[in-house]
């Protein structure tokens, strides 16, 4: 990287001087906010705690906190260049009354019908993400969860990693049909992605309109976009945005080639990085610091090349015409009311291109809606499947689902 560019980033993230260590330091904490979705030059607050409480207390966090660790049978789908796809398989409990103790038959009836729901999650995280939603669905519906292409345990991109191709989301719609073809081959299909999962989403639709056609009764799409994230501010002023746009392409690349002493300035900025994530993934002030903590480990997991490679398909992503293959399906649209990575404007959008959508907007919430306020994806999302067919009408899961606990927008 040149002194120029590396002066660049650490104005950009709102540092100033020092030489390329501290350069690269701070443009680390830059990549950590884009790592949520984010542009650098947030301004953070200084903490007061003295650093050994605070890692004392991550390290406290992550023993206790249960979040993310539920597993279930594992399979590997290819891509068409050869990556592998790590997913996992939730398979219905075949005698819900088997084990004592445990929550069964949570939709009411012993046998769902044959659906199959696949979970596509969001950029810099991974499957875990839908934890909440997983534990309550976890034996009483077909559950499939994936992690993209250079997430959470799947293989890194072959094309990216091999060859220094750019990652597109056309290729995500791609990596998703392939699992499909491998951990669901056939039955009815309901698809939920959020964010960058949305919109592997609506690539699938875009390049595969006859399995959606043939196969899908039913799309959950939260906090994501169509198009136009080019436009979004993440809660920037304009004049800041606008320098942040100018500087971060080169930012981005130049970063990527210097991953591991970037990682180092990552690791060294972790107090605020930590403020960061959460500032872009949450909106509540009550937010259960496990929660937050687990956020900030799937987040922290996703190396600056994949975040820097990632970046530019956002630019370029457009589906709005994608989404007239989901016309006269059941859809959910959801969003955070106070989400600064994809504003729930975007969610409404999608929802004034799908009359019949149900569109549920979250006070208080902000991108991480799923893991800030679990029961109310939940609950729609149990009420979706109803709707599929996949359990019967007025029946809940654990209570989910039976009337909403969100206001539609």
């Amino acid at each position: 990287m040149s002194e120029g560019i590396a002066e660049a980033a650490a104005s950009a993230a709102g540092a100033s001087g020092g030489g390329w260590r501290r350069a690269t330091g701070v443009a680390g904490v830059a990549i950590g906010v884009l790592a949520t979705g984010a542009a650098a030059g947030v301004a953070i607050e200084r903490m007061t705690v003295g650093r050994g409480i605070r890692q004392r207390a991550r390290l406290a966090l992550d023993s206790a906190g249960p979040y993310g660790t539920l597993r279930g049978t594992p399979g590997k789908a290819y891509a068409d260049d050869g990556t592998g796809l790590y997913y996992e398989v939730d398979d219905v409990d075949p005698d819900p009354a088997a084990t004592p103790g445990r929550r069964r038959r949570l939709f009411g009836r012993k046998a769902p019908a044959p659906v199959t729901v696949v979970f596509s999650h969001g950029y810099c995280l991974s499957q875990d993400s839908w934890h909440f939603q997983r534990a309550a669905l976890r034996g009483v519906v077909r559950t499939v969860h994936w992690d993209q292409r250079s997430h959470g345990r799947s293989e890194r991109g072959a094309a990216q990693g091999e060859r220094g191709e750019p990652v597109t989301i056309e290729q995500l719609g791609r990596d998703l049909k392939a699992v499909i073809d491998a951990a669901a081959p056939e039955g009815p299909l309901v698809l939920v992605g959020h964010s960058m999962g949305g919109m592997t989403v609506m690539a699938l639709a875009d390049q595969y309109p006859e399995l959606i056609r043939e196969r899908v009764v039913g799309v959950a799409l939260v906090g994501t976009s169509s198009g136009r994230l080019g436009e979004v501010n993440f809660g920037l002023p304009v004049a800041g945005v606008n320098a942040v746009r100018r500087v971060l392409p080169g930012v981005l690349k130049a970063l990527g080639q210097r991953a591991e002493l970037v990682e180092r300035g990552r690791r060294a900025t972790a107090d605020l990085f930590a403020g960061v994530i959460k500032r872009y993934s949450f909106a509540s002030r009550d937010v259960d610091p496990a929660v937050a903590r687990f956020a900030e480990r799937m987040i922290e997991g996703t190396p600056i090349d994949v975040v820097a490679e990632y970046y530019p398909a956002f630019s370029d992503h457009d589906k709005t015409e994608a989404l007239t293959h989901f016309a006269g399906l059941p859809v959910l649209v959801l969003a955070g009311v106070r989400d600064l990575v994809t504003p729930s404007e975007h969610s409404e959008a999608i929802a004034d291109l799908l009359p019949g959508a149900e569109l549920v907007l979250v006070p208080d919430a902000g991108h991480l809606v799923m893991l800030e306020h679990p029961e109310v994806v939940t609950d729609r999302l149990a009420d979706l499947l109803t709707r599929v067919g996949a359990v019967p009408a007025g029946a809940t899961v654990n209570g989910y689902g039976s009337s909403s606990t969100a206001q539609p927008g």
